[in-house]
């Protein structure tokens, strides 16, 4: 395993894992807002042991990778993260890759998807909606959560409501309180209120979604939105009965069988 950095579309520095042999598939695990990359650094060995190559980057502000100067909210916007993703797969000289985003992972993989289908060779997705609206004022809860609770209560709470998982809500909570709840805020105040089931749609490339059965928030989002997926050729869905907001970490076996059985077909050996 080794830690990159490069430079983002803004000067930002930027870091990401790569992990597994220089000469396998690619594989990108994106993670979500207020995680960082430690959430898939176990699976990451997984695949690896199964001859992929493993890109596992920290988003702007999360994990290794620094944020904006002062917040601004430009600096956080999707089609910003998603130019972040591209600058990353060019530094580490990939070529079609098969991407896994998990919430946040998902929203970016949709609009650099529909600018640049040629980087991906498949897409999958989990607790990622394809259109979203929620009030104004809720990207506020994330720093006023922490100024009500203290960082360490915060995230050991949220770890909780996270995944029923105990096992894995050390990780999630640590992950939650090395996070600045600006960073959190300024991404949130984009991510409240978009649509990008024209963008999805647009890919005419093997589609995962991982539909996770605990997963009840994004679940009630994805309803408007999958009856337009539903016969596609190119779109398969599978359900993660047990799986949570972060399914890696709480449905792990199927969710790892999921993937490397739709991985396979793509390749053609299944």
């Amino acid at each position: 395993m080794a830690q990159q950095f490069f430079t983002g579309v803004d000067g930002n520095r930027l870091a990401y894992h790569d992990v597994g042999p220089r000469q396998g598939r690619p594989v990108v695990l994106r993670h979500g807002l207020c995680a960082n990359s430690a959430q898939f650094l176990a699976d990451a060995d997984f695949f690896a042991m199964r001859g992929y190559r493993l890109l596992l980057p920290d988003i702007r502000g999360h994990g290794a990778s620094s944020a904006p100067a002062h917040y601004p909210d430009e600096g956080f916007s999707i089609p910003v993260l998603a130019s972040d993703m591209a600058a990353m797969l060019d530094h580490a000289g990939v070529g079609p890759v098969h991407w896994v985003g998990n919430s946040l992972g998902g929203i970016i993989a949709f609009r650099l998807v529909a600018d640049q289908p040629e980087r991906f060779e498949s897409l999958a997705t989990f607790g990622t909606a394809h259109r979203l609206s929620l009030p104004a004022i809720s990207p506020k809860a994330i720093p006023l959560l922490y100024q009500l609770l203290g960082r360490r209560l915060a995230a050991w709470s949220t770890a909780r409501g996270t995944t029923a998982n105990r096992a894995a809500r050390p990780l999630i909570a640590a992950m939650l309180t090395a996070l600045d709840p600006r960073v959190g805020e300024a991404i949130a105040r984009h991510v409240r209120n978009y649509d990008l089931t024209e963008a999805a749609l647009s890919y005419a490339g093997p589609t995962l979604l991982l539909h996770c059965g605990f997963d009840s928030a994004v679940n009630l989002a994805l309803a408007a939105t999958l009856k337009r997926f539903a016969g596609r050729d190119s779109f398969t869905r599978i359900e993660l009965k047990t799986g949570g907001h972060m399914a890696n970490l709480d449905a792990t076996d199927e969710w790892r069988a999921a993937l490397l059985q739709f991985w396979q077909k793509v390749e053609g050996q299944l």
